[in-house]
């Protein structure tokens, strides 16, 4: 009696989606999961900062919740930040992306360490290039497959996050924010040898999703055959 012919594991992917503050990564990230589990794969998305508890102290930071003894939000260094996003994301990775790709899975990770090489190196001090330091702290992250940059004008950014409220977060000074959208126009020289591709994030969420997708399926073709 011949064996029964066993069809080979799928092959997982680590898609990322990065952009400055009200690009829509976000929401394009989980538009983008919903698209490839309607075409029967299976899609998973998370995030950094992750829900996990370096995750959740880094919130509390961007967010200004976590108070020093006078009362007002904690000041923190670029470097302490950047250290907490690294011990997150590996943490991340362990818990979570690892396992996933492991089982066959397309993860969608709304933000990665190119987050960290755009924002950690425009707060740090202008003295000296940081660039390499934020790499070697990041040197076990596994390499994405697939990274779209939603390109979005600081202007229009900046207008997403008045419109949806709630109170400044640690990142939102217009300043800071200009120096981002510059930083990410030149991603591909932050995180050397990925495959980037730049996505315009302006028009409607739908237009916006559907860049993405003929992104990702110009990119990994194979993602299209679910079978």
């Amino acid at each position: 009696m011949t064996e029964k012919a066993t069809r080979p594991p799928r092959r997982g992917a680590f898609i990322v989606l990065e952009g400055i503050d009200g690009c829509g990564s976000t929401t394009q990230s989980k538009r983008l999961v919903e698209a490839l589990c309607a075409r029967g794969r299976d899609a998973r998305h998370t995030c950094e900062p992750t829900a996990g508890p370096v995750g959740a102290l880094i919130r509390s930071v961007l967010e200004k919740r976590l108070l020093d003894p006078s009362g007002a939000p904690r000041a923190f260094r670029w470097s302490t930040l950047a250290l907490l996003f690294a011990a997150d994301r590996l943490d991340h990775l362990d818990t979570e992306v690892l396992p996933a790709l492991a089982a066959g899975a397309v993860v969608v990770s709304d933000r990665y360490d190119l987050s960290s090489l755009a924002y950690q190196s425009v707060t740090a001090s202008a003295e000296r290039d940081v660039l390499p330091w934020i790499r070697e702290l990041n040197r076990e992250a596994v390499r994405p497959d697939l990274t779209l940059v939603i390109d979005v004008p600081f202007e229009e950014a900046r207008a997403r996050r008045i419109a949806r409220g709630g109170p400044e977060e640690l990142f939102d000074a217009d300043r800071l924010q200009r120096r981002l959208a510059e930083a990410y126009a030149r991603a591909e020289e932050l995180v050397p040898g990925d495959r980037i591709e730049h996505v315009s994030g302006v028009g409607s969420v739908d237009v916006v999703h559907q860049r993405v997708l003929e992104s990702v399926f110009r990119a990994l073709p194979w993602l299209t055959d679910a079978s």
